[in-house]
């Protein structure tokens, strides 16, 4: 039987929506007051889904100290803080919030045992979120 652990995560981080294969007024169309050229900031909740047999020995699906520590290396140090425009990840991608899910979700699947991670969940604002399974 498969069960299902999540955690969430905060961590800020800003950008700026642009896109160099768009012209300044398709910028503003497209990304409207996000497209400020002094970039803003949001408080970001990331969600972790994994999913596996839960373990007899520990009676748990994913050890929680192990995932918080994945989490932390892959993810929180490379983008608490951080101006996502400047990381490497999105010299040629909008750091978008559906950007940023994906981007989680790929070092984080790389990370933890296969068939571990379920979804990554990223939630901008209290009105805006974005969820990604994988391919």
């Amino acid at each position: 039987m498969r069960a299902y652990f999540g955690r969430r995560y905060m961590l800020s981080a800003s950008h700026r929506l642009h896109s160099e294969a768009l012209s300044a007024e398709e910028n503003r169309t497209a990304y409207g007051k996000c497209n400020n050229p002094h970039g803003h900031g949001h408080n970001y909740v990331v969600e972790v889904l994994v999913g596996g047999a839960v373990s007899r020995e520990t009676g748990m699906v994913v050890n929680m100290a192990a995932l918080d520590e994945t989490v932390r290396s892959k993810v929180m140090d490379r983008f608490d803080h951080a101006n996502l425009n400047l990381d490497p990840e999105f010299a040629k991608q909008v750091p978008t919030t559906e950007n940023l899910c994906r981007t989680v979700f790929r070092l984080l699947k790389d990370a933890l045992p296969a068939g571990g991670l379920e979804r990554v969940r990223v939630e901008e604002t209290e009105n805006n979120f974005f969820e990604y399974c994988g391919e």
